[in-house]
C-alpha cells in the first residue's frame, strides 16, 4: 500500500492546521449563538466570563454551549475511529456506520433502554449506555473481523459489515415493537441522532475516555504508518502485530460507541472525514492524519448539527439524515474510481 507524505503546500502545515483549530471554534461560536433565541457575541463573551442566574446564562451554559462541544469533540472521535478502521482493513470504503459497528451498539443500547433491564437497574446513566454500546460495538466488530480473516475481498467485507447492520437493526426493530410507550418516546429520539440535551457529566466522559484513548493512539501513530507499509516492514521495526492490531480495532470500536451512546447512530463521518483530511494535506502519515482528522471531524459534525436545528426551525433534523447528505457523495465518488488510496 502506497505511503505518502506531505507534498509542499501554499500554506503549509502550521496554517492549515491554525484554520481548522480557528473553524472549530468559530463552529462553536456559531452555534452558541444560533437558535430560537439570538445571543450578539459580545453578550456570550460576558456571560462565560461572568456567569449569572438569567435565563440567557442558562441557555449558555446548560443547553448550546455543552451541545456545541459535545459535536466537535463526537464528530472528531467518530473520524478518528473511521480512519483507524481503514488502516486496519486497509479498505479506504470502511467505517463504523458502513461495518456495522454503530449498528451493533445502538442494537445493545436498545436492549437497555426497552427492556425490563432498565427497571432492575432502576438508573439510566451516561456510562450504562455507554459500556452497552461499547460492548454491541465489539461484538459486531469480532464478527467482520473473523470473516475478514478468511476472505481477502474489500467487496465481501463491506457486504459483511452491511448484513450485520441490517440484522442489529432488525432485531432493533422488534425490540420498539414490544416496548412500553413511555420507553419507545426516548429510544426514538435518540436513535434520530443528536447532540441536544449533552451535559457536562457527558462532556467530561467524553474527554477522559475519548480523549485518554486519542493521546494512545498519536503517540502510536509511527506503528500505524509501518502498518500501511505491510507487515513485513512492522514486524521489522519490533512491532507486535496481532497485540497492535487487537489495539487498534479496541479503540476504533470504543470511540465509536461512546459516541453512539451518548449522541445515538450518526452516519458516514467515520467514513468521509479520513478522506477529505487526506485530499488537503496531500497525505497518509498519520502522525498528520489523526490530529487533522480530529479537527476536521468536529468541524464537519458541528456544521451538520448547526444545519440540522436550523434549516427547518422550529423542526429539528435527525443529524444523520445530514450528515449521509454529506457523506453519501464521497462514498460514491470513491466506488467510481477504480483505485483509491489510503
Amino acid at each position: 500500500m502506497p505511503f505518502t507524505t506531505v507534498k509542499p503546500s501554499i500554506l503549509g502545515l502550521p496554517a492549515i492546521f491554525c484554520l481548522l483549530l480557528v473553524a472549530a471554534c468559530a463552529v462553536v461560536v456559531l452555534n452558541v449563538c444560533t437558535g430560537a433565541v439570538a445571543i450578539p457575541i459580545p453578550h456570550i463573551w460576558n456571560i462565560l466570563l461572568h456567569p449569572d442566574d438569567t435565563i440567557i446564562s442558562s441557555i449558555i451554559w446548560d443547553i448550546r454551549l455543552p451541545r456545541a462541544i459535545a459535536s466537535v469533540l463526537g464528530g472528531g472521535f467518530l473520524a478518528v475511529s473511521g480512519l483507524l478502521l481503514q488502516v486496519y482493513f486497509r479498505n479506504p470504503i470502511v467505517g463504523p456506520f458502513i461495518l456495522g459497528i454503530s449498528s451493533g451498539a445502538t442494537l445493545m443500547v436498545s436492549i437497555v433502554m426497552l427492556t425490563t433491564l432498565t427497571i432492575r437497574l432502576q438508573i439510566m446513566s451516561p456510562i450504562i449506555t455507554t459500556l452497552a454500546a461499547i460492548v454491541g460495538a465489539y461484538s459486531v466488530m469480532f464478527i467482520v473481523v473473523s470473516v475478514a480473516a478468511k476472505v481477502k475481498s474489500g467487496v465481501t467485507l463491506l457486504i459483511v459489515g452491511l448484513m450485520m447492520g441490517y440484522l442489529c437493526h432488525s432485531v432493533t426493530a422488534v425490540l420498539t415493537a414490544l416496548a412500553e410507550k413511555e420507553q419507545i418516546k426516548g429510544f426514538i429520539l435518540w436513535q434520530l441522532g443528536s447532540f441536544s440535551g449533552f451535559k457536562w457529566g457527558e462532556i467530561q466522559l467524553l474527554l477522559i475516555l475519548g480523549g485518554g484513548l486519542l493521546i494512545l493512539i498519536y503517540l502510536l501513530s509511527k506503528p500505524l504508518n509501518a502498518m500501511l507499509l505491510g507487515e513485513e516492514y512492522a514486524l521489522s521495526m519490533g512491532i507486535n502485530i496481532n497485540r497492535f492490531r487487537i489495539f487498534i480495532l479496541l479503540s476504533a470500536c470504543t470511540m465509536a460507541g461512546l459516541i453512539t451512546s451518548l449522541a445515538g447512530p450518526v452516519a458516514f463521518i467515520g467514513l468521509a472525514v479520513p478522506h477529505m483530511a487526506r485530499m488537503i494535506f496531500s497525505s497518509s502519515d498519520n502522525r498528520i492524519l489523526i490530529p487533522a482528522t480530529l479537527l476536521l471531524g468536529g468541524v464537519v459534525t458541528s456544521l451538520c448539527d448547526f444545519i440540522a436545528r436550523t434549516i427547518m426551525s422550529p423542526v429539528e433534523l435527525p443529524l444523520s439524515a445530514i450528515t449521509a447528505l454529506f457523506g453519501a457523495p464521497i462514498v460514491i465518488s470513491l466506488l467510481m474510481k477504480k483505485r483509491v488510496q489510503l
